[in-house]
């Protein structure tokens, strides 16, 4: 498989909430699916200089390969800070795949409340969609072998690095 140049996710993140901050709107909420969106959620706060708190969003319990891939090792909790119902929502990811994690995530929202609209930010988007999904603010589109996972990490100085893992 070939190797591919792996973008700075920092500066990524940087250019994400550029491409988001022509569309906030007054209100708007953050909320990150862990962990590697709640990371990015985080950053984007700071970088759009959002008062209040990102909600966290664990989709485990709400994935439809749930039966198929049992509960996952390191399952965090769910929360909302605030009230949902009738808010403008950013749903924040690392990676869009086939669409089930952001479906997911989407169903898991509404038990919250209903919000005036959902829109999606993600790093990287690697296509090969299952479900009628796309991001609405995304900085990379890259093409990666179907054996190859695309990983968002932090260090342990908590600066954000991609990685690739084969056979995934």
């Amino acid at each position: 498989m070939p190797s591919i140049d792996l973008p700075d996710a920092e500066a990524q993140c940087a250019e994400l909430a550029e491409l988001i901050r022509p569309h906030l709107r007054p209100g708007t909420l953050l909320v990150g699916i862990h962990s590697g969106g709640v990371w990015v959620a985080r950053r984007l706060r700071d970088l759009l200089a959002q008062a209040s708190d990102i909600g966290l969003i664990d989709v485990s319990f709400y994935r439809d390969d749930y039966g198929e891939r049992g509960l996952h090792a390191r399952v965090k909790p769910s929360s909302m800070p605030f009230d949902v119902e009738g808010r403008p929502l950013i749903l924040v990811d690392d990676v869009l795949y086939t669409g089930r994690t952001t479906r997911a995530a989407i169903n898991e929202l509404f038990d919250y409340g209903r919000p005036a609209s959902i829109q999606l930010a993600v790093l990287a988007d690697r296509g090969r969609r299952e479900l009628p999904i796309c991001a609405d603010f995304c900085p990379w589109r890259v093409q990666l072998d179907s054996a190859q996972e695309l990983i968002l990490s932090a260090d342990s100085d908590g600066r954000l690095r991609w990685s690739v893992a084969e056979n995934a």
